[in-house]
């Protein structure tokens, strides 16, 4: 049997996508550990959010369909690229955050991001979903379709022991 860092990924290629980048975390860090050594993922790692977002725009405009992971914590860094690149161009992009400071249990630099992960997520209107390996599959399939439809940004919400392995 697979990882489940394998089974996302062949999840997330079988919805098209084909382009990675984002800034590594040790919440997923399975996923991460394969995308480094499997060229065929063309990931690129970023060293900022926002930076990703950038890489993500672009290879979206060149007829990929991207992926960008990030910490909560960079959905705070990457907010202008969302909103002022993303969001008013219609450039989609499937945003794979984890949710650090998840219930109040983390370092105490990740705890208030944990707490307003959702009404943040709320607030920038991307729709999103939590991470649930029960209902995985049917969820990546409404996100990507949402993703399509809008042409807007959506986000995959991955807590802790999701994609470590």
């Amino acid at each position: 049997m697979s990882s489940p860092s394998r089974q996302f990924l062949d999840l997330l290629e079988r919805h098209g996508y084909d382009f990675f980048t984002g800034v590594p975390c040790s919440l997923f860090e399975g996923v991460t550990r394969i995308l480094d050594a499997e060229p065929r993922y063309g990931y690129v790692s970023a060293v900022r959010e926002d930076s990703a977002l950038g890489l993500a725009a672009g290879a979206y405009l060149g007829g990929r369909q991207p992926v960008v992971l990030m910490q909560n914590s960079g959905l705070g860094v990457s907010v202008n690229a969302l909103v002022s690149l993303h969001q008013i161009y219609d450039i989609p992009a499937l945003l794979v955050v984890t949710w650090r400071g998840q219930g109040g249990k983390d370092a105490p630099e990740h705890l208030i991001m944990g707490d307003v992960m959702e009404p943040f997520l709320r607030l920038l209107h991307v729709p999103y979903a939590i991470f649930d390996p029960s209902t995985l599959a049917q969820d990546v399939e409404a996100l990507t379709r949402t993703m399509r439809e809008t042409h807007k940004p959506v986000a995959l919400v991955v807590g802790k022991g999701r994609l470590q392995s």
